[in-house]
């Protein structure tokens, strides 16, 4: 018979191994995911532990694994989020740093518990620096040109660096169809009050797939996936691009150069001025094409539309699920920001047929945030 050690046993002899087990524990906020942090200080050194159960989330999408296997195995699979796999976030911190940027530094690790103690990157988030009276746009600024850098190449077969070495998924079809999914599963019933029928749900489908049909197939890159200001760390002490601290980018994947842009630009948490995502655009297409002479400025442009849309589309349907299976209020007051953002990129001409879906089955009336009850 097995016998089950208890997590804070297995923690308390990770940090005694890894050296860390005389520092005092400051329990970190956490978000909507399954891993929590906290503060190791001992002495005049300060370090992260990640807790990140292995067994706490569905499994992570196998290499091979085809639309059939990813399916059986759960919406993380068909994702592509790494779930409880810890592994993920070390090879991508390692090959983040090996590119030049400022991801965390790991400095002791036990994958197979889902343990990590990492570089602490400090508290000034861009979010509280622009609070405090930072001006925003050095910051977006320096935050497109990591993109821009982070971009230069194309995107690794695997992650990691010497023997740690994980294989890197593309950001296909399935994952981007799934993510859509989310607002008709969850926002839909939400706001409108019944579950979609079997015809709409059809509708929805072919203009999605359509939509994604369009997708312009350029040379694919590393996409971090969740790239604004809530887990963008200012450190302006440092030189160029390590002004960027870089977290939560475990369920990255490669894909398309936009992404990324969009997640910064149409920012969920906090409102970005559209001159300011005005100029940052137009930073990235003249930068872009400066560095390459075939960077088509309309058709990214084009992507930055349609997977603006894909992304709010799948944010609106996570924060009414966060509500409607978690009981998390306080999304509920973000559904009116990403609503914005969505009307606006559905305005594209491209997608001019998805609009019409929208607005005549979530009339605007409904896009307001529902009542917590």
């Amino acid at each position: 018979m097995t016998i089950e050690i208890p997590r804070e046993a297995v923690i308390r002899r990770f940090l005694i191994e890894s050296g860390w087990g005389n520092a005092s524990a400051e329990p970190l906020g956490g978000d909507a995911s399954t891993r929590r942090y906290v503060r190791l200080r001992m002495g005049d050194r300060s370090a992260l532990l990640m807790d990140a159960p292995p067994k706490a989330e569905s499994a992570s999408c196998p290499p091979e694994a085809d639309d059939a296997t990813r399916t059986a195995l759960g919406y993380n699979a068909i994702a592509r989020l790494a779930g409880g796999d810890s592994r993920r976030y070390g090879a991508f911190a390692q090959t983040l740093i090996a590119r030049g940027l400022a991801a965390p530094d790991i400095l002791a690790a036990d994958y197979d518990q889902g343990l990590l103690v990492i570089e602490d990157l400090g508290d000034d988030l861009f979010a509280r620096a622009i609070e405090r009276g930072v001006r925003p746009q050095p910051l977006y600024e320096a935050a497109v040109d990591v993109l821009l850098a982070l971009h230069e190449v194309q995107a690794p077969e695997t992650l990691g660096v010497s023997t740690m070495r994980v294989p890197f998924l593309a950001y296909d079809r399935l994952a981007y169809k799934a993510e859509v999914d989310l607002l008709v599963e969850w926002l839909y019933p939400l706001v409108v009050g019944r579950k979609l029928s079997a015809d709409l749900r059809a509708e929805w489908d072919e203009l999605w797939d359509e939509a994604l049909a369009g997708l312009h197939q350029t040379t694919p890159v590393i996409v971090l996936r969740d790239y604004h200001a809530e887990n963008l760390f200012w450190l302006p002490s440092r030189s160029v691009l390590h002004r960027v601290g870089l977290i939560d980018f475990q369920d990255g994947l490669k894909g398309s150069p936009a992404y990324d842009l969009v997640s910064l630009l149409e920012d969920a948490r906090r409102d970005v001025e559209p001159d300011l995502a005005g100029a940052m655009i137009e930073r990235y297409a003249v930068r872009g094409s400066a560095r390459d002479r075939l960077f088509d400025e309309a058709a990214f442009r084009a992507d930055y539309a349609l997977l603006g849309a894909q992304r709010n589309a799948k944010i609106l349907g996570i924060f009414a699920r966060l509500w409607t299976r978690d009981r998390k209020p306080g999304y509920l007051r973000l559904l009116p920001r990403v609503w914005g953002y969505f009307e606006r990129d559905l305005e594209a001409p491209d997608l001019a047929a998805l609009k019409a879906w929208v607005d005549r089955h979530i009339p605007a009336e409904l896009r307001i945030a529902p009542e917590p009850k």
